[in-house]
């Protein structure tokens, strides 16, 4: 029991380490302080209603009406019973929001590089490497929260298979299923097919060596035992995969019927998203030395670069003052890469790339060519479309890979292969696999190759590079050639002070690391330098980016945005309509209204289309249909305004024609003209055939002057309607069709309705007085419930077995 203890202590003391790592770097939380991170920021607009549903009834809605023209929530943070590996997670993140994503990279780091049989001082520095990776703060920064929490679980589901590979097959088993069950509750699915991807290449760098070693039977059953965890895994979060692979194909992921744009040209054909979005951020080949050299390509689109700079000078001579001089020079636009926006270069660490080179001379076997293979193919695959033939075969060929914009994003597997092998390059270093001349001849190459690096682009930079931006069009055409030679001064500035500080902190490394092989350093101290070499390296870097600055009130962030008189106005309105901001953009009017707008990278498609094709064009017969009462403007003197329509439709209404067309293309592009108020169109749905069966696709209905239906109760997933109509009708709602879930009842029996005008809803109601009900109660969500219930029952039974089993094993070694 006390050898348990005293070899436990120090994990514990590395654990409490890593919480005050976290808390210091984040140190504002301690004040009662939240970071400002802008897509969170959106996030809080778009899922108000729910959570304001969720306060006041306790219940949960699976759809919400504040956002365009209506959604499930299902990716808007929507809860899921018997969802406990969820519960789990949430105690693992016990830290205030960033300091519990930052405090999971480094545990789950750590624990990668122990089952890697690392020593748990090496393993704590490889996690200080990993953590403060700059593009892993970068995107704390900016409130990418869900692709943080799924990359903080990558290196615990690496650590479940490897320990099952290492013939450790109940702990493998039981923490692989843990940790993807947590992966799987981070609800970033591209993340966790990037990580998918890095698995691929794993295995079959094990099945290489077990051929070799003859060990195919336990690799097949190594392989069979973890499908089954990770099966178990996905199922703990049934609800949520199941919700979303429902939804996916109804989103812009999905596939589309149109084969038009907007302006009537011929559109590809796609199964996903559009291959110009999905490359749009492509990494260019010279962005690679960011990985080594942070602003090797400017850094962001906004560096401060200070009152010393050329371009505050350049501003001065335009003629800002010295206060609006220094605030332009806080963002001046360094970055002179290709993509459309860079916050930050995803800065790997120079000591960690050399370490990383340094390794590739030293380590051997399937874990070396494992870890090259995964961050080769992340780094060829972030290049994009400036790597076109490898791109386009992944996005044609490889399922599911055209669902996921921003290419670049691939690098995370990149970001965690190269401290891995880095931190091994120092095992090697400091085990006797190797003979002390082989770790001097691999110390000579991996600084020529690192050092010599920078030292060419040092001296060379003027001839190499032309420091030219894919936006010094625009600067030049609006404030000059000499605004431009200024940025490119700047440009070459901190090319030079950062290289210069690579080249620095290369030769330090090198050598910390001779000065061990020629006795003159001892292995502590060694590892204590490299400790420090790597947190001022990244650190540094990352507090470019992400500092106390960003830190703003908890209120601040809780309630982001504030109601303007025009906002206010409308909300005196106390009826059911929806607005559209022509001003406010994205997810502010989700915050206050039933709105058209919104911020989310998984809309539906089809009103993401009709939104292209008419509600961005301000179409007023569109806008009607949706019932649009107000739309926010702005006049020439910059004042918000609302203009209140009183054309729109209304909640629902009776048609006097309903007319089936052809095609998707003929659907939405008779809705630019069509009497919307008197008549519907519709395509062929196959579980509603029965409808319109005699009128062979045209049928004309009764409408007179006495005809009522009329909203009478309303929560956003629920609508109740009185209907009274001498005639038998057609109504059409303006309400967005989603045919997942969405149950419609006609005086308490369950009926259909179907899709018309290419996004609304619409059914037949018999004449006399009737209510008409819709209730968003989706059956994927029952099913996932007793998938997932029945799964954490199972693995309950195996967990208990599992260290049962462990138990008596150990007992019987120790007797």
């Amino acid at each position: 029991m006390q050898f348990s203890i005293k070899k436990l202590l120090p994990h514990v003391l590395v654990i409490l380490g890593f919480v005050i790592i976290s808390l210091a770097y984040f140190n504002p939380v301690l004040q009662g302080k939240q970071i400002f991170q802008s897509d969170i920021m959106q996030y809080i607009g778009m899922s108000k209603q729910q959570k304001d549903f969720s306060e006041a009834t306790g219940e949960e809605t699976y759809w919400t009406n504040s956002a365009f023209a209506g959604m499930p929530t299902y990716q808007l943070g929507a809860k899921y019973p018997h969802n406990y590996i969820k519960k789990l997670d949430s105690v693992l993140r016990f830290l205030p929001r960033p300091a519990d994503y930052l405090f999971l990279y480094l545990l789950g780091f750590y624990v990668l590089l122990l089952v890697l049989k690392v020593d748990f001082k090496l393993a704590t520095i490889g996690a200080l490497a990993f953590g403060f990776s700059t593009y892993l703060i970068i995107i704390l920064g900016v409130g990418h929260n869900s692709k943080a929490h799924a990359i903080a679980y990558m290196p615990l589901v690496l650590s479940g298979i490897l320990l099952t590979f290492q013939k450790r097959y109940v702990a493998g088993f039981l923490l692989t299923t843990v940790a993807m069950g947590l992966e799987m509750v981070a609800n970033h699915f591209q993340m966790t097919y990037y990580l998918m991807l890095l698995v691929l290449v794993l295995g079959i760098a094990y099945l290489i060596d077990a051929y070799k070693k003859k060990e195919l039977p336990h690799y097949f059953k190594t392989v069979g035992l973890l499908m089954f965890a990770v099966i178990l895994g996905i199922a703990l979060n049934a609800t949520n995969v199941l919700a979303t692979q429902e939804y996916v194909k109804e989103s812009t992921r999905g596939k589309s019927e149109l084969t038009i744009n907007p302006n009537g040209s011929p559109k590809e054909a796609s199964s996903g998203l559009d291959r110009d979005y999905i490359t749009q951020f492509s990494y260019g080949f010279a962005e690679t030395f960011n990985l080594f050299i942070p602003r090797f390509m400017g850094g962001g689109n906004g560096e401060n670069v200070g009152k010393d700079s050329a371009t505050y000078e350049a501003f001065r001579k335009l003629g800002a003052t010295t206060t609006q001089a220094a605030q332009e020079a806080k963002r001046a636009p360094m970055y002179w890469g290709d993509q459309p926006i860079v916050e930050a270069p995803a800065y790997v660490g120079a000591v960690v790339l050399f370490l990383f080179v340094f390794a590739l001379f030293l380590v051997k076997g399937r874990l070396k060519w494992w870890l090259v293979g995964g961050s080769i193919m992340a780094l060829l695959l972030s290049y994009g479309k400036n790597l076109g033939f490898l791109t386009d075969f992944f996005i044609d060929y490889v399922p599911m890979y055209n669902k996921f914009r921003a290419v670049t994003s691939i690098q995370v597997i990149l970001e965690l292969c190269i401290p891995v092998l880095a931190i091994f390059g120092l095992v090697r270093l400091f085990n006797a696999f190797e003979k002390k001349e082989e770790k001097l001849k691999a110390l000579k190459y991996s600084a020529i190759i690192t050092g010599g690096l920078a030292l060419v682009f040092l001296l060379f930079k003027s001839s190499l590079f032309d420091f030219v931006g894919g936006n010094d069009g625009f600067y030049r055409q609006n404030y000059g050639e000499a605004f431009v030679d200024a940025l490119k001064e700047d440009r070459m500035s901190i090319f030079t002070t950062d290289t210069l500080r690579t080249l620095i902190l290369v030769l330090l490394s090198a050598g910390a690391i001779y000065m061990y092989l020629t006795d003159k350093l001892k292995e502590k101290w060694v590892v204590v330098a490299f400790g420090i070499l790597i947190l001022f390296d990244l650190v540094g870097v990352d507090r470019r980016y992400v500092n106390n600055d960003d830190f703003i009130s908890a209120v601040e962030v809780n309630k982001p945005f504030k109601a303007t008189e025009v906002d206010n106005y409308i909300l005196e309105d106390k009826g059911y309509y929806r607005v559209f901001d022509l001003v406010g953009g994205a997810a502010k009017p989700s915050y206050f209204h039933n709105s058209l707008n919104g911020y989310n990278a998984a809309e539906l498609k089809r009103y993401s289309e009709l939104f292209d094709f008419y509600v961005a064009k301000n179409n007023i017969n569109v806008l009607n249909m949706l019932n649009t009462k107000y739309i926010i403007a702005q006049d020439k003197d910059g004042n918000l305004f609302p203009y209140e329509n009183d054309k729109a439709n209304g909640h629902a209404w009776f048609v006097r024609e309903l007319k089936r067309v052809a095609s998707a293309n003929e659907e939405i592009k008779v809705l630019d003209s069509l009497d919307n108020k008197n008549k519907a169109v519709y395509t062929y749905i196959k579980k509603t055939k029965y409808l319109l069966k005699e009128s062979r696709g045209f049928s004309e209905y009764r409408v007179d002057s006495l005809a009522t239906l009329k909203l009478v109760s309303y929560k956003p997933n629920y609508l109740k309607y009185q209907s009274n109509n001498s005639n038998k009708g057609f109504a059409v709602f303006s309400e967005i069709y989603y045919g997942n879930g969405w149950k419609t009842f006609i005086d308490g029996k369950e009926t259909t309705h179907i899709r018309v005008n290419y996004t609304l809803r619409g059914m037949e109601i018999p004449a006399g007085k009737h209510t008409i009900e819709f209730k968003f109660d989706p059956d994927v969500v029952k099913t996932g419930s007793s998938i997932a219930l029945a799964s954490s029952i199972l693995f309950g039974l195996l967990l208990v077995g599992g260290l049962f089993y462990e138990f008596k094993k150990k007992t019987k070694e120790s007797a």
